[in-house]
């Protein structure tokens, strides 16, 4: 197929319409590229509706597309997202069970860490190849290798088998999420992306209240090993879904992996995400192993750097980040991710050990949360596809943001159910502002050719700042309740069992009573140190919003943001 001529003289970047910015085509912009063999039909139109320079007759992917023909691919990318959020929330209810069954409980925490490990490792990896090689068949690819994980993680008879086999699952899942996003991206445009901002945050909520509460049904009722097969049928009928209903445009590339860079990449995420899980946990954060994991992050990231400006083609282009509103929205997301997995694991703990809630429904605990943020996303959602402006929500929802960790801060023994609910309904709706205006920004701020890489992006930033908020979070907490301790029972508290992660709230009732309210007093000081600290690391989030700048979406009739420096037409 002949390459079309856009501006001057140069040639049209040779990819499909999936990889390729129309309004650029519009605006005479292009780049002599033969990095991929199949060149855009001619005629693709730009993403408004409107026809571009080059003709009148969009590609398949530019073409508008009816609501039932979306919401039918949907279904499969929710089932899909559902598939990604449900696992760690179901596996981790039935984690003492498993420990039971396998033994090699000293080897528990590598249960996750392996997962946690190859879904973060590999995250960008995806984004990059779907890119690459098309979006459909990568996606699907990861799908298929996530259900492997799944099923062998199932058939475990050992804690070696299954800390292999959930590392080989979390390497699936790090194309899951990647993939939901950039398929979404490049099917709807940003101004109309809003429309399904609620459907995903729905799945959010369903989520973080269900999977504990689905975990604790199978392993009781069940077994533990359905708690990875329970992925099987949900996984089947994404895949059956996405593989009927997805109409994407093949890519054929000639261009060299950049492997350097993605082993570095690998090296120094693996290394910062052993520090956060590690460190104050197994080791002092002043061991010589979390120096030393310190060391190697620093050193691999730094020569990524130095790769990466070289690459053919690179695994994370940097020239990404030469967009301030990219930039502005990775570190944004960073935050969101450190303040909510920090809120959601010292949330359930403050109501069933000091307010005295069942841990039987301890997914229920957070629905005020997951309340504030599911609405408060929807009519975002709405609102966006309506104006077609966003700069306001994300300025709004940090410090809302703020604000519910302000409040959360003040919980103390006496706080009653109804107004910690009342201040979590604050702290859900901020993230309700935020959860996918992150996502929208960064894919509105990058050329088509880029969705997955920036997707890839913000959801890698999003899931570091979740281990470093857990990881550092995890460190205030302990040290207050230890001080407390001290403070209230003197030298009796070294006697007491004061370890969070292991004062059930049955061994804590077995305890005498100065002890428990020591330990009440102990864990309310600890949300309090925690919510702080959240309330101000969200003020850098602020800061960054402030800065962000209203760049038209891409669906609005303007063209997309270009980088800072100017490129050749």
């Amino acid at each position: 197929m002949p390459e079309q001529q856009v501006g001057t003289a140069a040639e049209a970047p040779a990819a499909t319409a999936e990889e390729e910015t129309s309004q650029d085509r519009a605006a005479g912009i292009g780049k002599a590229s033969d990095k991929h063999a199949d060149a855009a039909p001619a005629g693709d139109k730009a993403a408004d509706g409107t026809a571009g320079a080059a003709g009148t007759a969009g590609a398949p992917e530019e073409q508008a597309r009816s609501p039932r023909e979306i919401r039918l691919v949907m279904i499969g990318l929710v089932v899909t997202m559902l598939l990604a959020m449900l696992d760690n929330l179901i596996v981790g209810t039935a984690m003492p069970t498993i420990v039971g069954d396998l033994g090699g409980a000293e080897h528990l925490s590598w249960v996750v860490t392996s997962y946690i490990l190859a879904t973060a490792a590999s995250t960008p990896i995806w984004g990059k190849l779907g890119d690459l090689y098309g979006r459909k068949g990568t996606f699907l690819t990861s799908i298929v290798i996530f259900l492997v994980g799944s099923a062998l993680s199932g058939l475990s008879q050992s804690m070696n088998e299954l800390i292999g086999f959930r590392a080989l699952q979390g390497l699936g899942a790090g194309g899951l999420m990647v993939g939901v996003m950039s398929i979404m991206g490049a099917l709807v445009p940003p101004r109309d992306r809003g429309k399904y901002q609620g459907m995903f945050a729905a799945v959010m909520a369903l989520a973080t209240i269900g999977g504990p509460l689905l975990g604790g049904f199978i392993t009781d009722h069940l077994n533990w090993h359905w708690t990875f097969y329970i992925n099987l049928p949900l996984g089947v009928v994404a895949l059956a879904v996405v593989v009927v209903t997805l109409k994407l445009p093949k890519v054929r590339s000639t261009a060299r992996i950049d492997y350097a860079g993605a082993a570095l990449l690998t090296t120094g995420i693996t290394a910062l995400t052993l520090i956060t899980t590690w460190g104050g946990q197994e080791y002092a954060w002043g061991s010589k192993q979390i120096l030393g994991l310190t060391a190697l992050a620093a050193a691999s990231l730094i020569a990524f750097c130095y790769v990466e400006r070289t690459a053919e083609e690179p695994v994370l282009p940097l020239e990404l980040f030469r967009n301030l509103n990219f930039t502005l929205v990775s570190l944004i997301g960073f935050i969101v991710g450190f303040v909510m997995f920090g809120s959601t694991v010292f949330l359930p703990l403050y109501q069933q050990t000091v307010q005295g809630a069942s841990a039987t429904n301890s997914g229920l605990l957070l629905m005020p949360m997951m309340f504030g943020m599911l609405v408060v996303s929807l009519v975002v959602g709405q609102a966006v596809t309506k104006t077609g402006k966003y700069r306001i929500f994300p300025i709004i929802g940090t410090a809302v943001m703020g604000g519910g960790s302000l409040l959360l801060s003040t919980l103390s023994t006496d706080t009653s159910t109804f107004t910690s609910a009342c201040y979590m309904v604050v702290l859900g709706a901020g993230m309700g502002f935020l959860m996918q205006i992150t996502m929208l920004v960064a894919q509105n701020s990058v050329e088509l050719k880029d969705m997955g890489v920036a997707s890839s992006t913000a959801t890698l930033f999003r899931t570091i700042g979740g281990s470093f908020g857990v990881a550092l979070f995890g460190a205030l907490f302990n040290n207050e309740v230890s001080a407390t301790m001290k403070e209230r029972l003197g030298s009796a508290a070294g006697g007491a069992k004061t370890d969070p992660g292991q004062m059930s709230p049955a061994a804590l009732k077995a305890l005498p009573a100065p002890v428990q309210d020591a330990y009440h007093h102990a864990v309310a000081n600890g949300m309090h140190t925690v919510f702080l600290w959240g309330a101000a690391v969200a003020l850098i989030a602020v800061a960054a919003a402030v800065f962000m700048r209203e760049v038209p979406l891409r669906g609005a009739g303007a063209p997309a943001e270009q980088p800072s420096e100017p490129v050749a037409v």
